[in-house]
């Protein structure tokens, strides 16, 4: 199968430092994901002063009294931040990405030179946020959080009617709570999305653990995004449903064995197999010693290891005939 793209999802959890978002950019360098991306804002673009916290936001930063507003400005970077952060990459070789949340950065990143642009789940009905991107024409990856298959066509039909081409865009099956219940994240909705819109489709994981990326892999998902994190008990809203180093690393090593063993579909003798084929497979053998001219049948005749001689499923081509000479107990049976 074609290697599936698998993004580390830094996010937010440099908790707006740069030095921070170096060492994240390590993390998944080591790890072996193909691109780390992050989040581009200008906070009071994408939120209100109005705006409440969600109630895992509330949870994870232990603050009930602070706005949205107040926490997502505690979690941007700099401008200036981004192109300290795309060299970084390049000296790591590792593919830069970040998810813009506003006009604003749309143009930032774009003037970076960004290829690709994720599109969230929550801007899935954005129009103006949609037209923009779209107006750019690169390659597109769509978050389907929280949307129905109404909400999706309509995007992509402002995305194309501005000007990207529609092989260039691939949807991500996704479950917008953070840690997403097992319950809720239906998978199965990839075949449908698939079906539906005749697109890529791959699946954004925010459930705890590595085990439904590795089963998003197997039903096919061209591209896997999880968050990670140095360390789960930093303080922030996104580190609780992030995976740490060690289990970023393992969910990209056991992607890259999952796609190995999904193989072309062909049923046929592997290579590695084709050796153990004579020992395991067996032959028409003497049951105990028969003599020559003797009957063959289900009282001299049985079915053991080795292959090599007469096959057991000719075993009714054999019954019945005369024994040509003298066979010893085990021996294998010749006509």
């Amino acid at each position: 199968m074609k290697k599936v793209l698998i993004i580390a999802e830094a996010g937010v959890n440099h908790n707006g430092d740069i030095e921070l978002a170096k060492k994240l950019i390590d993390v998944a360098a080591d790890s072996g994901a193909d691109i780390v991306k992050f989040q581009t804002a200008k906070a009071e673009n994408v939120v209100s002063r109005f705006a409440k916290k969600a109630q895992y936001q509330i949870e994870n930063t232990k603050n009930d009294t602070e706005s949205q507003l107040e926490m997502i400005q505690k979690l941007i970077l700099d401008d200036s931040a981004w192109e300290i952060l795309i060299q970084h990459c390049q000296q790591r070789n590792i593919q830069f990405l970040s998810t813009p949340f506003d006009l604003e950065s749309v143009d930032l990143l774009n003037q970076l030179g960004l290829e690709i642009f994720k599109i969230p789940s929550g801007e899935i009905t954005n129009l103006p946020y949609l037209r923009k991107i779209g107006k750019l024409n690169k390659q597109v990856i769509l978050s389907t959080g929280m949307a129905n298959l109404g909400e999706i066509e309509s995007a992509l039909e402002i995305l194309t009617s501005s000007g990207t081409k529609r092989e260039k865009i691939t949807l991500l099956q996704c479950n917008t709570e953070y840690p997403t219940p097992f319950c809720d994240v239906n998978l199965k909705a990839m075949k449908s999305l698939k079906k539906a819109f005749l697109l890529p489709v791959g699946y954004s994981d925010h459930t705890p653990g590595i085990a439904i990326p590795f089963a998003a892999v197997g039903m096919g998902a061209c591209i896997i995004e999880k968050h990670f994190t140095l360390d789960k008990n930093m303080e922030g809203p996104d580190h609780k449903a992030s995976l740490e180093p060690s289990e970023l690393k393992a969910m990209v090593e056991g992607i890259r064995q999952i796609e190995l063993a999904l193989g072309d579909g062909i049923k046929r003798t592997s290579a590695s197999e084709a050796k153990n084929k004579p020992i395991a497979r067996k032959s028409i053998v003497a049951n105990r010693a028969i003599k020559q001219g003797e009957t063959l049948d289900e009282s001299n005749l049985y079915v053991k290891r080795p292959a090599g001689g007469i096959s057991p499923m000719d075993w009714d081509k054999v019954v019945g005939t005369k024994a040509i000479r003298n066979f010893e107990p085990d021996e294998m049976i010749e006509l």
